[in-house]
């Protein structure tokens, strides 16, 4: 090989090399494993609640995944591998997102009963910070979002991953959500892991059947309805309602 076809040879590996890392900078599909970590003493203030909390149940860590690509996203919780006596005291809620219409199915859990929910995206307004962590090999940017007088989140998002997704069905900024947290520490995701794939078109379902599909205004009026009159309904419909 002449000296000048050795430096061609060579310029050509290395601007090929160039555009691979830079494709490769930007995710548009795959699946990330989440952990929560619930503090269930910061979570329950009555009494009679935390009469069955000590220091040996007091933490619950429970999986979840969200498959994504640059259309929809889907959030599941992960099935518990055995069976736990403090599983009532969490929800696994699950969130069906489409990019494109901008619609979200909210799949609520209560009392062991699906309730389905089919409205828009929802709309945050999201102070962005300077402040960055990294989370899964991925530096991330943390946002706020202050949801009312008594609540404020903690996300931290990268955009290295560009689909606007992530936990408990939270969007909005640019890019993906690798951790979520209440202000006081009570509720926290993280990821875990992420893998980088491109998900079937039956990865990123939710089939509602035959059931009935309320709108958010609706559902809020009908758990205002059946509960609000109960001591426990407030607390029930501020835990539901905590994300959306």
């Amino acid at each position: 090989m002449s000296g000048k076809a050795g430096i061609n040879t060579i310029l050509m590996i290395l601007m090929l090399s160039i555009h691979g890392i830079g494709r490769s900078q930007y995710i548009h599909s795959g699946k990330i494993t989440f952990e929560r970590r619930t503090n269930l003493e910061k979570r329950y203030k009555d009494p009679r609640m935390k009469r069955m909390i000590n220091e040996s149940n007091k933490i619950r860590n429970e999986g979840f995944y969200l498959i994504f690509n640059d259309t929809s996203a889907i959030f599941k919780g992960i099935p518990d591998e055995k069976t736990d006596e403090m599983s009532w005291m969490t929800a696994k809620n699950s969130y069906y997102q489409n990019l494109n219409s901008r619609k979200q199915l909210t799949v609520l859990n209560l009392f062991g009963q699906s309730l389905y929910i089919l409205d828009s995206l929802p709309q945050r307004k999201w102070k962005i910070t300077d402040s960055k962590r990294t989370i899964s090999g991925y530096e991330c940017r943390k946002a706020i979002y202050q949801k009312n007088d008594s609540t404020r989140l903690y996300a931290w998002y990268t955009s290295a991953l560009v689909p606007s997704v992530g936990p408990e069905g939270f969007c909005g900024l640019p890019g993906t959500i690798l951790g979520l947290a209440t202000e006081d520490g009570g509720i926290i995701y993280f990821a875990k892991k992420v893998e980088v794939f491109m998900p079937k078109n039956e990865d990123i379902l939710i089939d509602t059947g035959k059931n009935k599909l309320f709108n958010l205004k609706e559902l809020r009026e009908k758990i205002e309805k059946d509960y609000g009159n109960t001591p426990w309904g407030k607390r029930m419909f501020d835990d539901l309602f905590r994300w959306l």
